[in-house]
Order: structure tokens, then C-alpha cells, then sequence
């Protein structure tokens, strides 16, 4: 199996952090570019909530765009030193839809992502959270889904 590229998606959460160990020794083993997206929440789906609030929401948005920037530039910085390279991408939307989206348009040979364990809980399994759930059933690449509890 060769991989060329990996995808990272992160919500900035520690939880998403614990995939970089796995993400920083793939791209090394194989010299693998490393994608980075952040999915930013479509906040216009809550305009019809509070009437006209369009113009503020889209303020809010720009926020968070602008700190989902400076944390995915950090991130980079800090935290992916030993890959040989890798690209960060801000996107809007159903963070499920988003992911499999740039994973296509970058070529993904493979996702790399923890789960923030948000499912359900039955016995002694611990199931995906729903966005990583929606992404491994719809990957048509594999996906490597951390338990950030390990």
C-alpha cells in the first residue's frame, strides 16, 4: 500500500489531537503529504432561528474562520515538524460531507482521524462519534479512527 497523502480532520479539540502522533509517524514512514481541514459550523442555518441576524452570524463565522486559522497555522508550526509537507484548508459545512469532499479533491490515500466518542456506549463497546460513524461508512478510502481514550 503506498500513501501519498493523508487527511487530518480536526475541530482544534484536544480529542483530534491525539491522532497527530499516528498522522506525524505515517507521513514520515512514507513521506506522505498531510492535509489538514478544519470544517467551520454554517452558522446561516440558524438565520431563520433569530429572524434577520444574517449580517451578525456572518461576523461570528468570520471569527471563527480567523481563529481556526491562527490554531491550524500553530498546529503546523508546533506540531507536524517531522512531515515532509502539508497544507491546511478551512471549509464550511456538514463536517462529514466536508471531509469527504477534500478528501477527494487532495487525493487522500487515507484519513486519520480521532473519534471524540460522543456515540453510543453499549457494554463494553465504545462506538464512533457521528461525524468519524458518517465518515467510515462513506470513505472510499480507509480511515484510521483513533480512540482518544487509549
Amino acid at each position: 500500500m503506498e500513501i501519498k497523502t493523508i487527511l487530518w480532520p480536526t475541530d482544534l479539540s484536544t480529542t483530534s489531537k491525539k491522532a497527530l502522533p499516528y498522522v506525524n509517524d505515517l507521513a514520515a514512514k512514507y513521506g506522505a503529504r498531510v492535509v489538514l481541514v478544519y470544517v467551520a459550523e454554517d452558522m446561516r442555518r440558524y438565520d431563520h432561528i433569530y429572524g434577520d441576524a444574517g449580517k451578525h452570524l456572518e461576523g461570528l463565522q468570520e471569527m471563527e474562520r480567523e481563529k481556526a486559522r491562527e490554531h491550524l497555522v500553530r498546529a503546523c508550526q508546533e506540531e507536524l515538524e517531522g512531515c515532509p509537507s502539508f497544507e491546511r484548508f478551512i471549509v464550511q459545512g456538514d463536517p462529514a460531507g466536508e471531509i469527504l469532499r477534500v478528501a477527494g479533491e487532495q487525493a487522500a490515500d487515507l484519513i486519520v482521524m480521532a473519534s471524540r466518542g460522543r456515540g453510543a456506549e453499549v457494554g463494553q463497546y465504545q462506538f464512533n462519534g457521528s461525524v468519524s460513524q458518517k465518515v467510515v461508512g462513506r470513505a472510499s478510502v480507509p480511515v484510521l479512527t483513533i480512540n482518544p481514550g487509549a
